[in-house]
């Protein structure tokens, strides 16, 4: 009869024995992998503009930026106000209508004070509804620029991406989910023809 407890105890003490140095491996790995990621960093590559960059949802491609007093809709403000804006081609791959992401653009180095930007359809000169898959639309975003800051010669935009999950974790839904971003487009800002013309 002595012999079952002495067994049994040995299991327990190998059992821990193997989950803490399990659990020590696991951690110390963990702590060397953020270690070595924050040590070497991912390089975003430079892409020029009009190169068509795969975004997981969405194949954009940027065209140019320009910056002026009127937003893509022609109609000037009735309060004065400045805009930076980029023009750039949009196709959905996924399967349904899909608006695109305030945060698929943003500046390098972040700016300040900074609304989020509105997308406008070329064709329209109105704001963007959502994109049908693979019906590829030009499109302008604009930023608000602040009045105190003076509008930029040159631009350099991020873009992100995004992937799609069948189940996330936390709602066990399908959806698309932001990505680090994946791309730098470096644009000079030309005058917006109206402010051109003047």
């Amino acid at each position: 009869m002595s012999v079952t407890p002495r067994s049994t105890l040995r299991q327990r003490l190998f059992a821990f024995l193997a989950a803490g140095i399990g659990g020590t491996l696991a951690a110390a790995m963990s702590f060397a992998m953020t270690v070595y990621e924050a040590a070497n960093p991912n390089v975003i590559p430079n892409v020029e503009a009009g190169s068509p960059i795969d975004t997981g949802r969405w194949i954009v491609t940027i065209r140019e930026a320009r910056a002026g007093d009127v937003p893509p809709t022609g109609v000037k403000p009735y309060e004065p106000k400045k805009f930076v804006m980029v023009e750039f081609d949009a196709d959905n791959r996924s399967a349904a209508t899909a608006f695109v992401s305030p945060r698929l653009f943003t500046f390098d180095p972040p700016m300040e004070n900074l609304r989020e930007p509105t997308f406008y359809l070329v064709r329209d000169k109105w704001i963007a509804s959502a994109i049908n898959p693979d019906m590829p639309e030009r499109l302008v975003v604009a930023w608000e620029w602040p009045e105190e800051q003076p509008l930029p010669q040159t631009v350099r935009l991020k873009v992100g991406s995004e992937i799609y999950k069948r189940r996330d974790n936390l709602y066990g839904h399908s959806s698309w989910f932001d990505r680090d971003p994946i791309a730098i487009v470096e644009l000079p800002v030309t005058a917006a023809e109206s402010e051109a013309e003047q």
